[in-house]
C-alpha cells in the first residue's frame, strides 16, 4: 500500500478500512514537556505534535462557565494549594506544584432550583460568542492543514459540562432524586454547543473530525448504570454525534475510568471510535475489541505504566498483549497510551513506544 497522509489514515482508520501503518497520537503533560526540554530533547517552545510526527491536531474547546464575566477570585492560598470560586459558582482547590484535578468544596448549584436560579439563564439565554474561540480555532484548523494533519474539534460534551457547576456528587445524587434536572441541564448543554459549533463551522469550516471528552467512570464501575445514561445522558449524545455526522465529521469519544457497560449506548448514540481505555480501572482493549470491534475503531488502551517503566521489554509486552488480537482481526486502531504521558518517562521511552507502534502492521505481516 502506497504512504499515506495522517488525513488519509485517520478516515480510513475511522471508516474501518485499510491503512498503510497505524496512526499514533499523545499527549504529555506539561511537567513532562518542561522536563523533556531541559534535557534538551526539545527546543524551547517546540511543537510537541509535529516533534513526534503525529497525525492528529485538536483545536476549538468552547466556553461553558455559566457567567463569563466572573473574574475567579482566590479564597485561600498557601505554598502548596489555591482554593479560589469561579464563574460556575464553584469553589475549587487545585494543587501548585503538579498537575491534577480539582478538588470539589462547594458549589452554588446543588438542585434544580439551585440551577434554574443562577446557571441556566446564562447558559439558555441570547448566545453570547465569546464562548467561540473563533482565532485559536481558525490558527489550529490552518496549522492542521499545512502540516497535513487530521484536524479534529475538541470539547467537552454534557457529563463533562454539568460537573463543573454541580459537582460529581450533587449531579450524580440528582439523576437518581431529581431527574428532570439533570435531563435539564444535558438538554441545555446539548444546545449550547450546537449553537456555538454552528456559529463557529459556518465562520471558519467544519474539522475533519469531532473528539468530545466525557470522563464517565471510576474504578471498575460507571458513574452511572447503562439504563440512567440512556435515559438521562445518551440523547444530549446523540444531539452531539448526530450533528457531527450533519457536518461529515467521525465522532471519536474520550472516557476516562471503567465505562464497558456504557458502550453499547455511545455506539448507539453514533459514536465512531473509542479513545482512552484505561487499564487501571479495568478496560480491555481486546475485551473491548471482541465486544464491539465491528462497530468502532479504537484509540489507546495501553498502559502507560508500562511506558513509564522505561523498560523497552515491558512496552513490547504491553504493546503485544493488547495489539496483537485487535489488528490479527482485522480491527481499526490509533496507537495511544490509556491516558497520557507523565513526567516519569524518558524522551526515549516515548519515541520508542510511538515507532513501535507505526511498525505494528509491517511487523505482524512478517511474522
Amino acid at each position: 500500500m502506497s504512504a499515506m497522509t495522517s488525513i488519509e489514515r485517520m478516515h480510513a482508520t475511522l471508516n474501518r478500512r485499510p491503512v498503510d501503518r497505524l496512526a499514533v497520537m499523545e499527549q504529555p503533560w506539561s511537567a513532562t514537556v518542561k522536563r523533556w526540554t531541559e534535557q534538551g530533547h526539545l527546543r524551547a517552545g517546540e511543537d510537541v505534535g509535529e516533534h513526534f510526527n503525529m497525525d492528529i491536531r485538536t483545536g476549538g474547546w468552547l466556553g461553558s462557565v455559566a457567567d463569563l464575566d466572573f473574574k475567579p477570585v482566590i479564597l485561600e492560598e498557601d505554598e502548596d494549594k489555591v482554593l479560589w470560586l469561579d464563574g460556575n459558582g464553584a469553589k475549587l482547590r487545585r494543587h501548585k506544584k503538579h498537575d491534577s484535578t480539582p478538588e470539589h468544596v462547594d458549589f452554588r448549584v446543588k438542585d434544580f432550583a439551585g440551577w434554574k436560579e443562577f446557571a441556566r439563564p446564562f447558559l439558555a439565554g441570547p448566545l453570547d460568542k465569546r464562548r467561540i474561540p473563533f482565532e485559536g480555532y481558525r490558527q489550529a484548523k490552518a496549522f492542521a492543514k499545512e502540516k497535513q494533519r487530521f484536524f479534529c474539534w475538541a470539547g467537552v460534551a454534557p457529563f463533562e459540562q454539568m460537573h463543573p457547576i454541580a459537582g460529581h456528587e450533587n449531579m450524580l445524587a440528582g439523576m437518581a432524586l431529581e431527574p428532570e434536572w439533570v435531563a435539564d441541564m444535558v438538554d441545555v448543554y446539548s444546545t449550547l454547543t450546537i449553537n456555538c459549533l454552528e456559529e463557529l463551522f459556518a465562520a471558519e469550516g467544519a474539522p475533519d473530525g469531532m473528539f468530545f471528552y466525557e470522563d464517565m467512570g471510576f474504578k471498575e464501575k460507571p458513574f452511572m448504570s447503562p439504563a440512567m445514561f440512556g435515559e438521562l445522558i445518551q440523547p444530549g449524545h446523540k444531539r452531539l454525534f448526530d450533528f457531527a455526522h450533519s457536518k461529515g465529521c467521525k465522532v471519536i469519544v474520550h472516557s476516562c475510568g471503567y465505562v464497558e457497560p456504557l458502550v453499547p449506548g455511545l455506539i448507539e448514540a453514533g459514536m465512531d471510535c473509542l479513545q482512552a481505555m484505561e487499564v487501571k480501572a479495568g478496560m480491555d482493549l481486546p475485551t473491548l475489541f471482541r465486544r464491539f470491534g465491528s462497530q468502532i475503531a479504537f484509540f489507546g488502551g495501553l498502559d502507560v505504566r508500562a511506558i513509564i517503566s522505561n523498560d523497552r521489554r515491558q512496552i513490547d509486552e504491553e504493546m503485544d498483549k493488547k495489539l496483537l488480537p485487535v489488528l490479527k482481526g482485522g480491527g481499526s486502531y490509533i496507537v495511544h497510551s490509556d491516558h497520557s504521558i507523565p513526567p516519569e518517562a524518558n524522551y526515549d521511552s516515548l519515541v520508542y513506544f510511538l515507532e513501535r507502534g507505526r511498525g505494528m502492521l509491517e511487523r505482524i505481516k512478517k511474522s
